[in-house]
């Protein structure tokens, strides 16, 4: 049995992003596994961290939950779409809010290197976009998986970190949409 956090990156309630969250979950719970699901559109959360990491903000009381989640956490997901290349501006804000120093990294003084303080779990990135795969991958290096991959889960000692790539969703057919909800829910009940 794990204990899996599902982190819906996308704002809208009403969105595929959202089906596949709640698809993941139907297939984790029936293998075991204990879940909780964020969906960040519920949060109350200003997404601008006004300072940087200069000075210290006050953290608000959804941002603590989430933090706990993140801590008891073994296994995270992470649904979102992709716009302009990127993540929302919702996942984007609530990674900044949320991974701060002193809990999901620490810098070291005098030094360029960082202590990893998420260490010994693992992640699953999903993602949907309106272009095709091989595009996305291959011409534009996939920056959203570059950045929440690479860039801030291995940054803070999340590994290993895998993909799953779903698209074109624009346009695309209800079979299509039908066969990818099934996918995701066997990764549920398989929890990698």
């Amino acid at each position: 049995m794990k204990k899996i956090l599902i982190i819906n990156g996308h704002p809208k309630k009403d969105s595929f992003c959202n089906a596949l969250c709640n698809v993941y979950k139907i297939g984790a719970i029936a293998a075991g596994n204990e879940v909780v699901l964020i969906n960040l559109f519920e949060l109350n959360f200003n997404l601008n961290l006004q300072n940087g990491f200069s000075k210290t903000e006050e953290i608000e009381t959804d941002i603590i939950f989430a933090q706990e989640k993140i801590k008891w956490a073994q296994h995270l997901v992470i649904v979102h779409p992709v716009w302009w290349g990127s993540v929302p501006a919702l996942l984007k804000g609530f990674f900044d809010k949320a991974l701060l120093p002193g809990f999901a990294f620490k810098y070291r003084e005098n030094s360029v290197m960082w202590d990893k303080l998420l260490v010994g779990k693992t992640a699953r990135l999903i993602y949907t976009t309106d272009t095709p795969i091989w595009i996305y991958k291959f011409f534009f290096s996939a920056p959203s998986v570059n950045q929440i991959k690479n860039r801030t889960l291995k940054f803070c000692g999340i590994k290993p970190v895998r993909v799953t790539a779903i698209g074109p969703i624009r346009k695309s057919t209800s079979e299509f949409r039908t066969n990818w909800m099934e996918k995701v829910e066997a990764l549920g009940r398989n929890a990698v």
